[in-house]
């Protein structure tokens, strides 16, 4: 019997940094620690047609494909023949002011906020760190929410787990 895939939609405000490292970390992980149970995308309100460079190289440092991921309008998952999301999740605080498409289905939603390491400022290496710590974090989170036993939670619980999840 196959079971069937949790499509899982992360936003920030331009698709190009936070949220295209939380879909490359949740496919990874769910190809390897979840059995392939989560489908993950990504979008942003004002995407920017392409992804952040250092988004890029730290996906590449990593032994990720880095032409896998393009930048997303959020428009594309609302749309009648996208895929219907179980869960979506933001991820800056700038998304957070802006007036949400309707998405099909009835997803569960949370926000994970990290920092968006696009606005970091300083040397070179201290934005590469500002990179790294935010996939770090968003790692963090990935990881335990695909390790929740979703089979078994009421839709109550669930959403205080995945609320629970965007504090830590």
């Amino acid at each position: 019997m196959t079971q069937q895939k949790i499509n899982v939609l992360f936003l920030c405000n331009t698709n190009t940094t936070c949220s295209i490292i939380a879909e490359a970390v949740m496919n990874r992980l769910s190809n390897t620690d979840a059995a392939g149970r989560f489908q993950a995308y990504s979008a942003g309100s004002f995407h920017r047609g392409m992804v952040h460079p250092y988004t890029l190289q730290l996906l590449a440092n990593n032994n990720y494909d880095p032409s896998e991921f393009r930048s997303k309008n959020w428009q594309e998952f609302a749309e009648p023949d996208a895929p219907v999301m179980n869960f979506i999740f933001t991820l800056t605080e700038e998304i957070l002011h802006e007036a949400c498409p309707a998405f099909p289905g009835l997803p569960l939603t949370a926000h994970w906020g990290v920092p968006d390491p696009a606005v970091a400022n300083g040397t070179n290496a201290e934005i590469h760190y500002a990179f790294s710590d935010t996939m770090r974090m968003i790692e963090q989170r990935v990881s335990i929410f695909v390790n929740l036993p979703h089979a078994n939670l009421d839709q109550l619980t669930l959403q205080q787990r995945i609320d629970d999840i965007g504090t830590k």
